[in-house]
């Protein structure tokens, strides 16, 4: 089968799949910022209970990764994430599910060598990379100051 490049081209436009980018969009928009507001919800309860800024916010975090960890473990962030696309993985709450779903999955392979060994087989490369990178960033900073 001789195809020349506008012909393969064509073939591919007709089997892939059309883009739902406005969908998305939307979709990303109203469940990053559902969770944001909730966020700041808890800030504010936990400011109303006579906590400072710094200890609310500190609670919020624990809260929405507590949240995140127990609507994976009751399989609702996936429908969510199917709405919500990005818009799940950019606050804590898709930091908590990239941790607890390989935990989940993983699990009966035993506590140490599937738990403990692959819960961070999708977050560890970010981890990492977050690390290294803020510490060479923080020699540019040392080194920038020192000269």
């Amino acid at each position: 089968m001789n195809l020349t490049r506008s012909e393969y081209a064509g073939m591919v436009d007709n089997a892939s799949p059309k883009s739902r980018i406005l969908r998305d969009c939307i979709g990303a928009f109203s469940i990053g910022g559902l969770i944001c507001t909730v966020g700041q919800a808890f800030t504010d309860l936990y400011s109303s209970m006579g906590y400072d800024i710094k200890d609310s916010r500190c609670l919020t975090s624990v809260t929405l990764i507590f949240l995140g960890a127990l609507m994976t473990a009751l399989g609702w962030y996936d429908n969510i994430a199917k709405f919500g696309g990005a818009g799940t993985l950019v606050p804590i709450t898709g930091f908590s599910n990239a941790v607890a779903s390989p935990a989940m999955e993983f699990k009966s392979e035993g506590y140490i060598p599937g738990l403990g060994a692959k819960m961070f087989i999708i977050a560890g490369p970010v981890i990492v990379y977050g690390v290294v990178a803020s510490v060479i960033y923080g020699l540019f900073i040392f080194v920038g100051q020192n000269i």
